[in-house]
């Protein structure tokens, strides 16, 4: 696996992951201001969730890159996943 490669399965991974991540711990504003969404979260804690978002990316395309300099996966096996 180039370092390309692994670059490019970071990105993809990151942004997948993050947008799952998102979701999780929001809250909404009971009682939102004036010209204020609704639909806004009251405390989005983006810095915690692109810290996780990092950590499970770097974790997952590093246990990708073991596995593909192994042998164990090809890129031609992902294609077809």
């Amino acid at each position: 696996m180039s370092n390309l490669t692994t670059l490019f399965t970071f990105f993809i991974t990151w942004w997948l992951v993050l947008f799952t991540t998102l979701p999780f711990g929001v809250k909404r504003v009971e009682n939102p201001e004036d010209r204020m969404e609704v639909g806004a979260p009251e405390k989005p804690q983006l810095w915690l969730k692109m810290g996780i978002t990092t950590a499970v990316s770097i974790v997952f395309t590093g246990i990708l890159r073991v596995c593909m300099d192994a042998g164990i996966i090809s890129l031609k096996d992902l294609a077809l996943l």
